[in-house]
């Protein structure tokens, strides 16, 4: 069993309260968890208007196979329009 985390840092300009960042957030989350079958939380800068973490997280048979699922992840989440990834780390168990 492979477990593959990856840890995310996202500027979202677009915010201008905490409201509208949980909604911004809350929609990615639902639709990471959706497509890619993957846990989300958000573990950090909780506080801050623009600024978030994000633990992702995946369960895998294969190292090639978690590696492409956060792969596309991550994709998935540079072509959102609404955050700018600013810092991301990768860990595999």
């Amino acid at each position: 069993m492979i477990v593959a985390c990856l840890r995310i840092r996202l500027h979202l300009p677009g915010c201008n309260s905490l409201k509208e960042k949980r909604f911004v957030l809350k929609s990615l989350k639902d639709r990471l968890r959706s497509r890619f079958n993957v846990a989300v939380c958000e573990y950090g800068n909780q506080d801050k208007w623009q600024l978030t973490d994000l633990g992702i997280a995946t369960v895998t048979t294969h190292t090639r196979g978690a590696d492409k699922v956060l792969q596309s992840v991550v994709n998935y989440i540079e072509r959102d329009g609404r955050v700018q990834l600013v810092d991301m780390e990768r860990e595999t168990y």
